[in-house]
């Protein structure tokens, strides 16, 4: 499991990173920001999930027996 948790982490480092290096944003403004948001909550999320007790709150929102 660990082993998704870093590839979300990464995937959200990259779009962070992607989003950060547009300088040109008037072309894309809507990508670069829609990566940002997308690469933000990745980092997050993959950091949360590596928080000890985080399998038995999700396993409560998705209401797994």
């Amino acid at each position: 499991m660990g082993l998704w948790y870093f590839i979300i982490i990464f995937l959200g480092i990259a779009l962070l990173v992607v989003g950060l290096r547009n300088k040109d944003v008037t072309r894309s403004n809507k990508i670069v920001t829609m990566s940002l948001i997308v690469g933000t909550l990745l980092v997050g999320l993959g950091l949360i999930l590596f928080l000890p007790g985080s399998s038995s709150v999700l396993e409560q929102l998705l209401q797994i027996n």
